[in-house]
């Protein structure tokens, strides 16, 4: 009689937990929200150009020019141009104990500053900081390898075709 009463037990309590798990995942369902409206074209294709617009040198070299140029005047002091070189220092000697001295570090920048400056007034003009930027080698597209050529598939022999 006991074993009934465990069975029944058992089976109470597998149909309460169905009904806790469907009652569950009725909770959790998210809704979509509505679609969007269908877009429609402003122009033509004959109205965009052959090729898409890109950035040239020039404009990288302004970007350049101006993030460093903080008082917007068109001319790069010292005190401007030394400024970035301050934070990257501060970022190189990170355990600071000083053994990469400002100086010792500086000397590349100084000479840098003083080659640039070619009218010696101890500010860059914007062809004079244009000397400056750092050559950077073009970076390769994808470094991908040859695709190799795969072996035809050979059909497999059924299990009941041997011919022995």
């Amino acid at each position: 009689m006991w074993r009934y009463l465990v069975g029944a037990g058992g089976a109470l309590l597998l149909v309460v937990a169905g009904l806790f798990l469907f009652r569950g995942s009725a909770s959790t369902e998210t809704r979509l929200p509505p679609a969007p409206k269908e877009a429609v074209a402003s122009g033509t294709e004959q109205d965009l150009p052959a090729e898409p617009p890109s950035a040239t040198a020039r404009t990288r070299e302004q970007k350049r020019f101006d993030r460093i140029d903080k008082d917007k005047n068109g001319t790069i002091a010292k005190d401007e141009y030394f400024a970035l070189r301050r934070k990257l220092f501060a970022k190189l000697d990170t355990d600071r104990d000083g053994k990469l001295s400002f100086e010792e570090w500086s000397v590349k920048a100084v000479e840098r500053f003083q080659g640039a400056d070619k009218d010696k007034s101890g500010t860059l003009t914007r062809a004079e900081f244009a000397t400056t930027a750092v050559k950077r080698n073009a970076k390769p597209r994808c470094a991908c390898a040859p695709a190799r050529a795969q072996a035809p598939e050979t059909p497999r022999q059924e299990a009941g075709d041997n011919e022995d």
